[in-house]
C-alpha cells in the first residue's frame, strides 16, 4: 500500500512555491489536483510540472461540497494502493481545506500514510494588503457554513470561499447581525498573484456589489471598535437553533402550527408561573420559569424571522439600545438626585423618541396597553392623569372617593338596576385602586395575597371539617363562621 503527499500550491504566484513544493512535482507523475481553478496551475503545466489529472468532475457531477471531498477521498486511498501519490490542493492543505482533514481521518481507518508538505496560505499576502497582524487575533469563517461559523466582533474575522456575489450576499446579510452596516471591510480577490490581484476597502453593505468576486475572493473584517472581548458570556444561539429546528419541515408539527395570536395566552401563563415562582421563593423554580418565558420570546421572534420582519438579535440590540438612551446619567453626563428624577428624565426622552419617530400621542393615555389586566391598567390611567395635575391632594380625597362610591352602589342596589349596578362597582373598583396608589400599595399584588389567605383558610376548615367527619356543605354558617374564625387563629392571618 502507498503513501499520499499533500501539497499545497500557495496563494497563486509561482513565486510563492516552496523548493519542496517544486522538488516534488519533479519527482512525481502521479500528481492528483483538487481543481485545475488556481493561478498557478497554467504555469506548472507549461513547465510540465503536472498534467492536470484533477477532480474537477467532481464539482460538476455533485452539489454537496461534503460529498465532493468525500469522493476525492476515496479516489485517493484506492490510487495509492497501486503507488504513492501526490495531492495538490489550492493554499496552504491545512488552511480551510476540508478534503485533507476529511483524507487524512479516513486514511487512518485504512492504515495509509498522509504526509502534510507545508506551503503559503492565502492569508500571508491577506495580512500584507490590510496591513494587519494576526497576532492581535484572528477568526477564520466558511462562507458556506455561516449556520455554524460565526464572527467575533471584538478581534478580526477573515470570511473565506466567498466565490461568487450570490455568497457574498448571504455573507453580508450574516455579518450586518453582528456589525454595522457602514463598517468598513477590506474585500481581496487573488491577493499576491500578479496582475490578478483586487483589493477594495468598502462599507459592509457594499459588499456584494463588487463585479469582480470569484473563487479566489475572501472578505477580511476589522476588528469592531467597543466589541466585547472573549466569547459571548451569555450566548442565545443554543435556543434561537432548537427554535429554527422546531419550526423546520423536519421539526415539530405543534410548534409549526403556531402564530403570534396563538401563542398570546402562553405568554400570560408563563408570566404568572415566574410571578408565582417568585412568591414561593423557590429559585430553582423560579430559573425553570424564567427560562420557559425566555422560550416565548424566542418562539416570537423566530416567527418573525420567518416573516421578514425581525430576529432575536433585533429584540436585544433594540432593549440594549434603548437602555442606553433612557439612562444618560449612567451612560452619558446627565446628573440625578434620586429616583424621581430618574423617572422624570425617562418620560422626557421617551416622549421625544416618540416625537423624532412621528409617533406623537394625541392622548398620554394612547400608549397604555388595552390588554392589561383591570387593576394594573387602573393604576396606570391613574399615575399618567396625576402626572398632569389631575390628582387628590393626599390619601384623605381618595378615601373619601370610597365612601361616596359605596353610597351610589348602595343606591343603584335599591333601586334594582343590574346595568347600573356593575358600573357602581366599576367606580368603586377604581376608587379603592386611587387610594392602593397613594398608600403605594400594588392593588393587584395586595389582591392576591388576599384571595391566597382565604385559600388557605378556607382548606384549613375543609381538613378540619373532614376529621370530625363532616364535610362543608353539611354544616350551617354558625358552625363555618366557628371553623372560620379557628382557622384565622391557627394560622394567625
Amino acid at each position: 500500500m502507498g503513501d499520499i503527499t499533500v501539497i499545497g500550491l500557495g496563494p497563486g504566484s509561482i513565486g510563492a512555491l516552496t523548493e519542496a513544493t517544486i522538488n516534488i512535482l519533479k519527482g512525481n507523475e502521479r500528481v492528483f489536483l483538487r481543481t485545475t481553478k488556481h493561478p498557478v496551475v497554467p504555469l506548472l503545466m507549461e513547465r510540465g510540472l503536472i498534467k492536470g489529472d484533477s477532480f474537477d468532475h467532481f464539482y460538476e457531477e455533485i452539489d454537496d461540497f461534503g460529498e465532493v471531498y468525500r469522493r476525492i477521498a476515496v479516489t485517493l486511498l484506492e490510487e495509492a494502493e497501486k503507488g504513492p501519490v501526490v495531492y495538490a490542493v489550492p493554499g496552504h492543505p491545512l488552511v480551510a481545506e476540508d478534503s485533507v482533514y476529511l483524507l487524512q481521518e479516513m486514511a487512518r481507518e485504512k492504515g495509509t500514510k498522509v504526509e502534510i508538505i507545508p506551503a503559503m496560505s492565502f492569508l500571508e499576502p491577506l495580512f500584507q494588503v490590510v496591513g494587519y497582524d494576526p497576532i492581535k487575533g484572528l477568526n477564520i469563517i466558511d462562507a458556506l457554513r455561516l449556520d455554524k461559523h460565526f464572527p467575533l466582533p471584538a478581534s478580526a474575522n477573515v470570511v473565506v470561499q466567498v466565490y461568487s456575489q450570490l455568497v457574498a450576499q448571504d455573507v453580508k446579510i450574516s455579518l450586518m447581525d453582528y456589525y454595522p452596516d457602514e463598517h468598513k471591510i477590506f474585500v481581496a480577490r487573488a491577493v499576491g498573484v500578479p496582475g490578478m490581484e483586487q483589493v477594495a476597502e468598502v462599507p459592509l453593505y457594499e459588499l456584494d456589489r463588487l463585479p469582480w468576486i470569484d473563487y479566489l475572493t475572501s472578505v477580511f473584517i476589522p476588528p469592531l471598535p467597543g466589541a466585547e472581548k472573549g466569547p459571548v458570556k451569555y450566548p442565545m444561539d443554543p435556543l434561537v437553533k432548537i427554535m429554527q429546528q422546531l419550526r423546520s419541515p423536519e421539526g415539530c408539527p405543534w410548534d409549526r402550527e403556531q402564530t403570534h395570536e396563538s401563542l398570546k395566552k402562553y405568554l400570560i401563563e408563563e408570566t404568572y408561573e415566574v410571578l408565582d415562582a417568585i412568591d414561593n421563593g423557590n429559585m430553582n423554580k423560579f430559573c425553570e420559569e424564567l427560562g420557559d418565558l425566555l422560550l416565548q420570546i424566542a418562539f416570537h421572534a423566530q416567527i418573525a424571522d420567518e416573516e421578514g420582519f425581525f430576529d432575536i438579535n433585533d429584540v436585544i440590540k433594540s432593549i440594549a439600545e434603548k437602555l442606553v438612551r433612557r439612562h444618560p446619567h449612567v451612560f452619558g453626563n446627565t446628573r440625578v438626585k434620586n429616583s424621581s428624577e430618574v423617572s422624570y428624565n425617562w418620560d422626557k426622552i421617551k416622549e421625544m423618541e416618540k416625537r423624532k419617530e412621528g409617533m406623537e400621542e394625541a392622548s398620554i393615555l394612547d400608549s397604555i396597553p388595552k390588554a392589561l389586566p383591570a387593576l394594573l391598567k387602573a393604576e396606570k390611567v391613574q399615575k399618567r392623569a396625576a402626572k398632569v395635575g389631575f390628582d387628590w391632594p393626599d390619601y384623605r380625597g381618595a378615601l373619601d372617593k370610597i365612601y361616596e362610591e359605596l353610597e351610589e352602589l348602595k343606591e343603584a342596589l335599591d333601586r334594582g338596576n343590574r346595568s347600573n349596578t356593575a358600573e357602581e362597582m366599576g367606580d368603586l373598583f377604581f376608587a379603592l385602586v386611587n387610594l392602593a396608589r397613594f398608600l403605594s400599595v400594588d392593588p393587584e399584588e395586595a389582591l392576591q395575597a388576599t384571595v391566597d389567605k382565604f385559600i388557605k383558610r378556607f382548606k384549613f376548615m375543609e381538613k378540619k371539617a373532614w376529621e370530625t367527619g363532616k364535610k362543608l356543605a353539611g354544616m350551617n354558617l354558625d358552625q363555618l363562621d366557628q371553623l372560620w374564625e379557628e382557622a384565622k387563629i391557627v394560622l394567625n392571618q
